[in-house]
């Protein structure tokens, strides 16, 4: 986000939430809103750049709340690969374990030790055992991106395919938060 908001020389603030949210998204909306209240008693204009990511509407809530606008999506897939191509992966596939380019670089700490894989490495067929592939939403690969994106894939004893997203629609779903034409 901050590289496209400076290439793009919009006069936005990132304040990014921390990653690991995503493994209690029930807290998401009590770590945006402190950052919504902080940034509307500066008298600064605010949006939210995050889907809904588990949060169940209460992001939305939030939003409404305050009169502010989010990322369409009910998850940051939604946004690099779009909702119908997300949808269509995972109906001709439910056991789809889907990877963004950030997952990918900390699977290992993000999900291995905050699941406690790393200590218990038992539990792997209890909470994967069920996946049937892996699908990387490539945004921005690069060769040592995805030599690590095969070994998670290698991690869940499956193959790995390859989409590539780009950042073309997080940067339009930016822009149109922004108010800027894409």
């Amino acid at each position: 986000m901050r590289d496209i908001a400076s290439r793009r020389g919009w006069p936005v603030t990132v304040r990014p939430l921390p990653a690991l949210l995503h493994n209690r998204p029930q807290k998401i909306t009590e770590f945006a809103e402190r950052y919504v209240v902080s940034a509307l008693a500066d008298g600064r204009r605010v949006a939210v750049a995050y889907a809904d990511c588990g949060s169940y509407g209460a992001l939305d809530a939030l939003c409404s709340r305050y009169g502010l606008r989010r990322l369409r999506g009910l998850h940051c897939y939604d946004v690099f690969a779009g909702p119908s191509r997300v949808r269509s992966l995972l109906e001709a596939e439910p056991g789809t374990y889907l990877l963004t380019d950030f997952l990918v670089r900390s699977f290992r700490r993000s999900v291995v030790a905050e699941l406690g894989l790393d200590r218990y490495p038992e539990l792997w067929p209890d909470y994967f055992g069920h996946y049937r592939r892996v699908v990387w939403l490539a945004q921005q690969p690069t060769p040592e991106l995805a030599a690590e994106a095969a070994r998670v894939a290698g991690m869940f004893g499956l193959p790995l395919t390859r989409i590539d997203t780009g950042v073309g629609r997080l940067e339009r779903e930016l822009a149109a938060l922004v108010g800027e034409a894409a």
